[in-house]
């Protein structure tokens, strides 16, 4: 009797798996992706014709495999310069927050969110064994626990911008109190949370950015300084606002900008290399030429290092842990700038190399 019931309860259960696994497969193939495809490589500034929204269908699912919908997706600064290193067509790259819809993962459970480079597209499917990543860690993770903050910020200042301002401010610059700090691009994602950061530190912080209304909201968030390198003269409003010199440059611009801050550096300054947004949408083979920096970074004997935040891809949690608590308990402020709609990814991403967001652009799928 206990064999008969013990095969009959194996039996059910066998049928209950098998009926899951159909309806995974038949969940995630009844799905059809959107996605936005780079048709062409960008030539100089994007265009709206750059871009091309189609649909995919999706394989049912596998074993280890699980199914996920786009909830935010992020545009930043380093999409536009890396894409020439990709074959078009092409699924757009980038950062997304998304849920699990089916899973046949157990460490993905269906409800669960994950956080990834999975591209803009509204639904994937991805099997972890398998999801490489990409040129920053972009391999598709479970997201890190946000409390009462919105996902979002999971693609912003307690994901990848932020620890790409935690760490490279820190670990190259290593700002200490007294200390003056500039940053350029200083209302962006990174920018804002730098200059913040820098302030904690105890340093005098000045910051570029391209509108007065955008320095007047530097101001608010504890910058010393905020100069409108669109109306001021780089050079001059520097020497007024830092007339001791600059010690620390977190550099997201590079072009005739930094030639101004470099050359108004202290003795063993120190350059934390980010973004060259200035040269960005220059056309293929044309590029903006601006002055030789070496002739600063000699003779003040300056240290300038370029990073990838990838390097601290063994120490990730341990940003993500900080800036989350820096930004719950309000000693930082994460601004966003959110777009609503899948469809508006193009346009969110242009106006964010445009200048036209303050904080993190996201858009809200």
């Amino acid at each position: 009797m206990g064999t008969f019931l013990t095969s009959r309860l194996w039996t059910n259960l066998s049928s209950h798996l098998n009926v899951s696994r159909i309806r995974a497969a038949a969940y995630s193939s009844a799905v059809r992706s959107r996605k936005w495809v780079l048709v062409q490589h960008f030539d100089g500034f994007p265009k709206h014709t750059d871009f091309e929204l189609r649909e995919e269908p999706l394989p049912g699912l596998k074993d280890g495999e699980y199914l996920c919908e786009a909830e935010w997706i992020s545009v930043d600064p380093y999409q536009r310069a890396y894409t020439p290193n990709y074959q078009v067509p092409m699924t757009m790259i980038g950062l997304q927050c998304a849920r699990v819809l089916e899973s046949r993962c157990p460490d993905y459970p269906e409800g669960s969110y994950v956080v990834g480079g999975l591209g803009w597209r509204t639904h994937a499917v991805r099997n972890p064994s398998r999801d490489e990543g990409g040129l920053l860690p972009f391999a598709t993770a479970p997201m890190p626990e946000m409390g009462a903050l919105s996902r979002s910020h999971a693609v912003g200042a307690c994901g990848m911008p932020g620890n790409t301002a935690y760490f490279g401010l820190l670990e190259l610059c290593r700002p200490t109190a007294g200390e003056t700090v500039v940053v350029s691009g200083a209302a962006g994602a990174v920018g804002t949370l730098v200059g913040q950061i820098a302030k904690k530190k105890g340093c005098t912080v000045v910051g570029f950015a391209g509108s007065d209304s955008k320095c007047d909201w530097l101001r608010t968030l504890g910058f010393d300084h905020a100069i409108n390198y669109k109306t001021a003269k780089p050079s001059r409003a520097l020497r007024e606002a830092a007339p001791g010199g600059v010690d620390c440059y977190f550099d997201n611009v590079g072009g005739w900008l930094s030639d101004a801050v470099m050359c108004q550096m202290n003795l063993f300054g120190r350059v934390a290399l980010c973004g060259c947004i200035a040269g960005y949408n220059d056309p293929p083979g044309r590029r903006t030429l601006v002055p030789m920096l070496q002739m600063p970074i000699l003779s003040q004997q300056l240290r300038l290092e370029g990073f990838i935040v990838s390097r601290w891809s063994d120490r990730w949690q341990e940003g993500v842990d900080q800036m989350r608590a820096w930004v719950e308990d309000g000693s930082i402020r994460a601004e966003e700038t959110i777009t609503e709609g899948f469809e508006n990814l193009p346009d969110a991403f242009m106006g964010m190399l445009a200048g036209q967001n303050t904080g993190k652009a996201v858009v809200k799928v």
